[in-house]
């Protein structure tokens, strides 16, 4: 199936649910993170720079509409949403604040607090942190409990599903900083504090009434077309890539031992991002992309020298490439993503995948 039917298609699935009464398969997704799960939370900060709500962004998005997805359409969050009966992402959390949105308030369909530009560390960015992130799920369960009670808020916060996708922010950062030769002690320091700062977010949520993790980790920033620009030849930056599969790998680790100990009731889910995106590198054919180096928004060479905008070009082949911007994918590597992550094999997801996670 090519993917330039996927708006038809989604409205052909749509139309299904409706038809049918599917009910979801969980009553919420809360998602946290960074510009790889921001829905529009950014379009709400004065000042910031971290914003996708003007064109070329949402070209392929229904009507064309720029939302603050960092994509030219969906974002892999969106295809995970819809595999799970979904219509889409939940909306921005700083777009319900000051809303009805009964449903919402009721403790149904969810909300992203995911917010472009932010880390795990809340030295990263300046826009939403993690921290922030929890706080503001904090707040929000208040508003349910004040609707529900609190025994029946728990019973839905316990089978809903957190979506988290954060981390590359702060491993750029600190690579950048480090100029790519941190020393092993450096290296160490990093993922010690990485890790602390993981798992006092993960025990926020916890101690809210999460239960159902899903964990995407980190892609291989290495290869984005940013990261692509310092190479002499364009090729992947080996070394950055080296540090995200290591950080990956540590994140696996601290999953496991949390669930096993200080949180035995969490059950969990880590979706391979970086798997999806290196095989996409090692072989485009295989998914009948063109272009897994360049951006297809944006300026200089491999048009990644300046971020996507208004005035920039932008290509008329989206779907036969890996990535829409200088860092973030296309839609149709989101699809892929998504497909992946919800019902791929242990390459993709582990321990399980998404689809077993919120069925069994």
């Amino acid at each position: 199936m090519r993917l330039s039917v996927l708006p038809l298609l989604l409205a052909v699935v749509s139309a299904t649910f409706a038809i049918s009464g599917a009910v979801p398969k969980v009553p919420a997704i809360y998602v946290f993170g960074d510009s790889t799960s921001d829905v529009g939370n950014n379009n709400y900060l004065p000042g910031t720079d971290a914003k996708a709500n003007f064109p070329h962004y949402g070209v392929d998005y229904p009507n064309h509409t720029a939302t603050g997805r960092f994509s030219n359409g969906y974002n892999a969050i969106d295809f995970l949403a819809i595999h799970l009966g979904f219509k889409r992402s939940p909306p921005p959390y700083l777009s319900i604040v000051n809303g009805t949105h009964p449903l919402i308030r009721r403790g149904l369909r969810g909300v992203s607090f995911a917010s472009g530009g932010s880390g795990i560390l809340d030295s990263t960015g300046n826009r939403i942190t993690f921290t922030n992130q929890t706080q503001d799920f904090a707040s929000h369960k208040s508003t349910i409990e004040s609707r529900l009670g609190a025994l029946l808020t728990r019973s839905l916060l316990s089978k809903s599903l957190y979506l988290i996708s954060s981390g590359g922010n702060d491993v750029f950062a600190f690579f950048y900083a480090t100029n790519g030769t941190a020393t092993a002690d450096q290296v160490e320091e990093f993922f010690k504090t990485m890790l602390a700062n993981y798992k006092i977010h993960l025990k926020a949520l916890y101690d809210h009434g999460a239960r159902m993790f899903a964990v995407l980790n980190v892609p291989p920033i290495g290869c984005c077309p940013i990261a692509r620009v310092l190479h002499p030849a364009g090729a992947c930056l080996d070394g950055l890539n080296a540090l995200v599969k290591n950080f990956n790998d540590n994140v696996s680790a601290l999953l496991s031992s949390l669930s096993s100990s200080e949180m035995k009731e969490m059950k969990y889910m880590i979706g391979s991002s970086y798997n999806v995106v290196m095989n996409i590198v090692a072989d485009p054919a295989s998914v009948g992309f063109k272009n897994v180096s360049s951006a297809c928004c944006g300026a200089g060479k491999l048009r990644a020298e300046a971020m996507c905008a208004p005035d920039t070009p932008f290509c008329d082949d989206r779907d036969d490439y890996l990535f829409w911007d200088r860092i973030h994918p296309t839609q149709a590597t989101a699809a892929i993503a998504g497909k992946h992550i919800y019902s791929g094999s242990s390459e993709y997801a582990t321990p399980m995948n998404l689809k077993k996670l919120v069925e069994g």
